[in-house]
Formats: structure tokens, C-alpha cells, sequence
């Protein structure tokens, strides 16, 4: 499977609102600064994030983007699903649970590869929540990283 730059920039930009919200609202303009994103692009993962209930926003002159919830409740999955849509690596009747027809599924044996791969895909990114990236962050950053290596780190 391999994520788009939805997906890698969105979480990136998470990350980024979760590390420097504490104080206040951040800026559209300055994450998309920090993490090289253009702002137009920026907007569009915004916006769906917005809509999964993720990020929110205040306006006025300390507007900007915070977390809609706590970074230990918001899971990597969750952010990557808002952006990407459905993670399965393929489009297999098994997996999807039946939107799809298959005409060999009764025989085919190949589908029970895809659903443990699927499986384990959703296990992994919907048991890591965005507060252990946080703390990653953190312990890097007391490393002694500078900004700059900080977020190259977070490609």
C-alpha cells in the first residue's frame, strides 16, 4: 500500500497543529511554512479534516487551526481514512464486505492474503494515536534537532 501525499502531508500537518496549538490557534500560513506545503493544497486537507471532526477552527485576528480532540483520541487511521478514504490495498469483495461482486470469490484463495494484509493495516494505523507522535516529536526535538530537521523528520 502506499499512501498519497494527501495522506503524508495531512498527517504532517496534524502533527504539526498538534505540536504548536497549545498556546494558540496556528495559522494556515505558518504550517504550510513549517511543513512546505503549498497553502491552496493546505486548504483542500484542511477541509476534509475539518469535516472528519479532526481539526476546528477560530477566526479573527489569533484564528488559525487547533484539534478538535485530544491527540490520545484522534488515531493515526482516523487522519489517514479522512484524507485517503478506505485503506484496503486492494478492491476485493472480502475486504470491502460485499459492495463489490466478485464472480470467483467462492474459489478465489488470494482474498484471504488481501484481508490479513488489510487487517493488519488497520491494526497498526488505527492503534497508533497522534499523541505517541507527538511525544516522538518532542523527544526528538530535546535530541537537539532544530526546526528545520524536525520537520524534514516528518516526511
Amino acid at each position: 500500500m502506499k499512501l498519497s501525499t494527501k495522506g503524508r502531508y495531512g498527517l504532517r500537518a496534524v502533527l504539526d497543529i498538534a505540536l504548536h496549538s497549545e498556546e494558540e490557534a496556528v495559522a494556515l500560513s505558518t504550517i504550510a511554512e513549517r511543513q512546505s506545503i503549498s497553502i491552496s493544497y493546505l486548504e483542500q486537507l484542511i477541509a476534509k479534516l475539518k469535516k472528519a471532526g479532526i481539526v476546528s477552527s477560530t477566526r479573527g485576528a489569533k484564528g488559525g487551526y487547533i484539534l478538535a480532540k485530544a491527540p490520545s483520541m484522534i488515531s493515526v487511521g482516523e487522519i489517514l481514512r479522512a484524507l485517503e478514504g478506505n485503506l484496503d490495498p486492494v478492491d476485493c469483495a472480502e475486504i470491502v464486505g460485499g459492495e463489490t461482486t466478485c464472480n470467483a470469490s467462492d474459489i478465489c484463495v488470494t482474498k484471504y492474503v488481501w484481508k490479513r494484509i488489510s487487517d493488519s493495516i488497520n491494526s497498526a494505523v488505527d492503534n497508533l494515536m497522534l499523541s505517541e507522535l507527538v511525544e516522538e516529536s518532542k523527544a526528538r526535538l530535546k535530541e537537539g534537532l532544530d526546526d528545520k530537521s524536525m520537520n524534514d523528520s516528518m516526511c
